[in-house]
């Protein structure tokens, strides 16, 4: 071990607070363990750890010892949201830690910066993302040029209201079902008092950033994976997600009705092809904001984003209607983007995050399973059961493309 790595017990603090900063980026349980295994591993330390999205256990011990465990440290932390610039970060002082560029003190004090509350500007940046990514979602699915814009409207509320509830716990806990009350509200509005809009859509790309898509496809990955408590755990967090937004949803309809309004439904209108490719320019740059990419990687998530969304369409064109109930794109799709992204952090030494994320986001099913709970709390058990299965299809094909996109080419270091 050489002097770079430090004592026993500076190492075991740089591993705990790697961990927490890891879980903190929205890491998921088997790559966050995978990495601290290995950066443990590395430094001269026998770790034990168990993660879930709430909490981190580690125990540390000393190889050249056989007297058990030496250090105990239990954290309890909230669920991660996902930060590319984060994670590149604290992917970066873990390497140069590793490397002996620099020592544990100096990666301790490095992972600090992370700890600057984000600026005015970035606020300001994710407000405006919230819109965009929103009427990007629209334009995606080709409606009429009112819905884009209802949507991007839309977004820009909700967007404001998850700023506001940052730094208020109470409002926090209860923003998902008000966003959800407020979009259909809006949508409502809209369609009844200014022009005719298709109201599932703009209700759905207004909300698409709270959907928890991404979080249950990581839910099923984690139990893929048998990690059995942490899987659970996140694809109930997911589940209740899905359940507010669909209480704000129906409670706001029941609102709209009970208030007399007549919402004018928007009939036989679409954008041109091309608005589907501004969409997805659009809506890529938006959502490299929302997931905190750096100025440096901002291109790089965007490219991820078309990869996947290009990856599926190629997939459904060479698959055809044979893997229309397989979710055939899908699983191309994700294989692909999996194995890309692998590729990209192994050449550039880079998480591979910073493409995979962003590649899936578009894929993972989280307004079909929106649509699937609205039906059934509309009694429309069978047609809401069907779209159940649609979304227990696309996720399957999802995480089966990413565990066969990870065979191919082997992830680095996990991240």
């Amino acid at each position: 071990m050489t002097p770079a790595h430090g004592s026993f017990r500076q190492r075991c603090t740089f591993i705990i607070e790697l961990s927490r900063r890891l879980h903190g980026c929205g890491t998921s349980t088997p790559r966050l363990e995978g990495a601290i295994l290995t950066v443990s591993k590395r430094l001269g330390v026998h770790t034990e750890i168990w993660c879930n999205p709430t909490g981190i256990i580690l125990s540390f011990s000393n190889p050249q010892k056989a007297d058990g465990a030496e250090i105990t440290r239990v954290l309890r932390l909230s669920p991660g949201d996902v930060n590319l610039k984060a994670l590149a970060m604290v992917d970066s002082v873990a390497e140069q830690v590793i490397a002996g560029r620099i020592d544990v003190a100096a990666g301790l004090e490095a992972l600090k910066v992370l700890d600057v509350p984000p600026s005015r500007g970035r606020e300001v940046a994710t407000f405006l993302a919230f819109g965009f990514a929103s009427a990007s979602v629209a334009a995606l699915l080709r409606t009429s040029v009112a819905d884009v814009a209802a949507s991007g409207l839309i977004g820009l509320l909700i967007g404001a209201l998850a700023i506001a509830s940052a730094s208020r716990p109470r409002l926090a806990e209860a923003s998902d079902a008000i966003a959800a009350m407020l979009a259909t509200f809006a949508a409502a509005a809209i369609a009844a008092f200014v022009v005719p809009l298709s109201l599932q859509t703009v209700t759905i790309a207004s909300l698409i950033v709270l959907m928890p898509g991404l979080m249950l496809t990581t839910a099923v990955a984690e139990l893929s994976s048998q990690n059995w408590a942490s899987g659970t755990a996140r694809f109930a967090g997911a589940s209740v997600v899905l359940l507010k937004l669909t209480f704000g949803t129906i409670a706001a309809t029941q609102l709209v009705q009970a208030m007399g309004w007549q919402p004018q439904l928007a009939t036989g209108t679409q954008l041109p092809p091309w608005a589907e490719w501004a969409g997805l320019l659009v809506g890529s740059g938006a959502f490299a904001v929302l997931f905190g990419a750096a100025r440096r990687d901002v291109i790089v998530v965007m490219a991820g984003a078309w990869i996947g969304y290009g990856l599926t369409r190629v997939g459904g064109e060479l698959l055809g209607d044979a893997g229309a109930h397989l979710a055939g794109g899908v699983f191309f799709a994700g294989l692909g983007v999996a194995a890309i992204s692998n590729a990209f952090g192994r050449i550039f030494r880079r998480p591979g995050a910073l493409l995979r994320v962003s590649g899936i986001i578009l894929l993972v099913p989280g307004s079909v399973g929106f649509r699937s709970l609205n039906f059934v709390l509309e009694r429309d058990v069978v047609l809401g059961l069907d779209t159940a299965v649609a979304v227990l299809s696309a996720l399957i094909a999802l995480v089966a493309g990413l565990l066969f996109g990870n065979l191919l080419v082997p992830p680095r270091r996990y991240l």
